[in-house]
C-alpha cells in the first residue's frame, strides 16, 4: 500500500512489493545502512532495539536484530517496549545509537523504523538522508563470520524507566497515593498496557481500570488517540466513577486524558496542562510546533515566560528547545518533552507531572479544564491539481497577509488577534493541509473556510 521514507525512518504497510510497501527487502537494506552510517565512527559499535506489541513487530525485530549482527553491529535487545524507553536506553548504555520498530498511532497493518542518534534522540536531516541514499544504493559490505554482531536481551527497562521518573524533581508519588485516584487506562493492547499500569502503581494509584491493555497487537480500534476511537475508555470512566482516564498510541509516545464526565480533556492540552505545572515551579521558556494551539503560549506568559514556535516535527521541537533553552515543550497531538527527563515524547513522563499538579490543585479534572485558555481547532485540506506551484501560491498567500504577523518556517502561519491559520503542503500529494484554531468552533471553522476560499480564487 506504501512505503514512506523520511528524515526520521522508514514507515510502509506489511507485505507487497519492495520499493512499495514495508518488506523484509526494505527493512535489511534501511537497517544496514543506518546500521553502518550510525557506527561509522562511535567506539561501542553496539544498537539497541525495541518495539511495540504490533502483529509484525515479532518478524521485523528478527529482521532487524539480524541485519545489524550481518554488518558486525552488537544489539540489546529489549524487546517490547516504547518509544520513550528506547530513548533512555541508549545513552544509559553508551550505544551508538537506537531503531525503535513502530507505526506509532498508524493501523495494525503498518510497521516502521524510527532512528536514533547516541543521544536517543531521532537523527538529523542530513543524517536522515545519508542513511536513505545508503540504503538505496545498497553500496556496503556484510561482515565476515568471525565479526559477525551478538545479541544482549535487557528487560530491566521497564523498571529503570519508571525508576527515572519517580526520580524527576517535581513528580511528588507521595501525593499522588494520597489523592487515591481512581484511573482508567485504555493502552489499545500494546506495550503501553504494560508500562502504564506499572507506572501508576509505582506512584501509589490503587484503583487501575484496564481495558485494552494485553500487549497482543489486536488493536480493538483506531490506535490513534482521538475521541471517536475511545468510547470503551469512556465507558470505563463512567461505569467505575474514576477521577480520570488515560489512553496512549501504541509507542507511548502521545498522551491523551479523559475527564471524570466521559469527555476528553483535549489533546492540545496535554502538554498545556504539564507546562502549566512546570512553569509554575520553575521560569523558563516554552515550545511547540506552528500547529498546536495558542494555550500555551498563554499559560507561559501567564508565567513570565517566553513561548517560541517550532516547525512541525519532533526533531524541530527538539532543536528550538535547546536553542531556547525551553524548560517544557512538545507537539499537540499529546507529545510532552521535559529536558529533565530527556528530549523525547514521554507519556510516562507526562502522567506522573500531571497526577502531581491535579493532586496538589486538588480540583476534579472538569474543573481545572475550565480555568485553562479556551481554544478550538479546524482541521481542513484542500486537494489541488498536480501541475500546480504550491510554493508560488503559499507565496502569493503571504504577500496577501504580509500586514499580519505571520511565520514561513514551515508552510504559511498567519497569525491573527483572536484566531491563527497554518498552512502547509504535503510532502507526497498535492493537497495543502489548514489547520486553523479560534475562541469558539465557529471561529476556527469560519477562519479556515475564509482563506481556503482565497486560495481558490487564486487557483481559478
Amino acid at each position: 500500500m506504501a512505503l514512506i521514507k523520511s528524515i526520521s525512518g522508514i514507515r510502509g504497510t506489511i507485505g507487497g512489493k519492495p520499493g512499495d510497501n514495508l518488506t523484509p527487502v526494505d527493512i535489511v537494506k534501511f537497517t544496514a545502512a543506518y546500521g553502518k552510517i550510525i557506527t561509522e565512527n562511535a567506539s561501542n559499535k553496539t544498537i539497541v532495539v525495541g518495539r511495540d506489541a504490533r502483529i509484525s513487530g515479532e518478524m521485523v525485530s528478527n529482521l532487524v536484530i539480524g541485519t545489524l549482527q550481518s554488518i558486525g553491529v552488537n544489539v540489546i535487545d529489549l524487546g517490547l517496549s516504547t518509544t520513550p524507553t528506547v530513548e533512555i536506553a541508549v545513552p544509559k548504555l553508551n550505544a551508538a545509537g537506537g531503531i525503535i520498530l513502530t507505526a506509532s498511532h498508524n493501523p495494525g497493518q503498518w510497521n516502521a523504523l524510527k532512528l536514533l542518534n547516541s543521544k536517543g534522540e531521532f537523527i538529523d536531516d542530513a543524517k536522515g538522508k545519508e542513511v536513505l541514499e545508503l540504503g538505496e544504493s545498497l553500496n556496503f559490505d556484510f561482515a565476515d563470520v568471525d565479526q559477525l554482531g551478538t545479541v544482549t536481551i535487557d528487560d530491566t527497562f521497564l523498571k529503570k524507566h519508571i525508576d527515572d521518573v519517580l526520580a524527576l524533581e517535581f513528580v511528588d508519588a507521595e501525593a499522588i497515593k494520597n489523592a487515591n485516584f481512581k484511573i482508567a487506562v485504555d493502552a489499545v493492547n500494546s506495550t503501553g498496557g504494560t508500562f502504564i499500569p506499572e507506572l501508576l502503581k509505582a506512584l501509589g494509584v490503587q484503583s487501575i481500570y484496564k481495558i485494552h491493555c494485553e500487549p497482543n497487537g489486536k488493536f480493538p480500534h483506531n490506535p490513534e488517540p482521538l475521541k471517536e476511537h475511545l468510547t470503551d475508555l469512556s465507558k470505563a470512566v463512567l461505569d467505575n466513577k474514576a477521577d480520570l482516564g488515560i489512553a496512549v498510541d501504541p509507542d507511548v509516545d502521545r498522551l491523551v486524558f479523559m475527564m471524570e464526565d466521559g469527555e476528553l480533556f483535549g489533546e492540545e492540552y496535554t502538554l498545556v496542562a504539564v507546562a502549566d505545572f512546570i512553569l509554575g515551579n520553575k521560569k523558563g521558556n516554552t515550545v511547540s510546533n506552528l500547529s498546536s494551539t495558542r494555550a500555551l503560549r498563554d499559560v507561559t506568559e501567564k508565567h513570565n515566560g517566553q513561548y517560541f514556535a517550532a516547525a512541525v516535527g519532533e526533531v524541530n521541537v527538539v532543536t528550538k528547545m535547546k536553542e531556547v533553552d525551553a524548560v517544557i515543550g512538545g507537539e499537540g497531538n499529546g507529545g510532552v518533552i521535559y529536558p529533565a527527563s530527556h528530549y523525547g515524547r514521554d507519556s510516562l513522563v507526562g502522567v506522573a507531572l500531571f497526577l502531581t499538579h491535579l493532586a496538589k490543585i486538588g480540583k476534579k479534572v472538569t474543573e481545572y479544564r475550565a480555568e485553562l485558555p479556551q481554544y478550538y481547532m479546524s482541521k481542513n485540506k484542500i486537494t489541488l491539481t498536480p501541475e500546480l506551484d504550491i510554493d508560488n501560491l503559499l507565496a502569493k498567500m503571504q504577500q496577501k497577509y504580509a500586514h499580519e504577523n505571520h511565520s514561513t518556517i514551515d508552510g504559511l502561519k498567519i497569525d491573527f488577534p483572536n484566531e491563527w491559520v497554518h498552512l502547509r503542503k504535503s510532502n507526497t500529494e498535492p493537497i495543502i493541509r489548514i489547520y486553523s484554531e479560534g475562541q469558539t468552533p465557529e471561529a476556527a471553522e469560519a477562519i479556515a473556510q475564509k482563506i481556503m476560499n482565497e486560495i481558490k480564487e487564486i487557483v481559478g
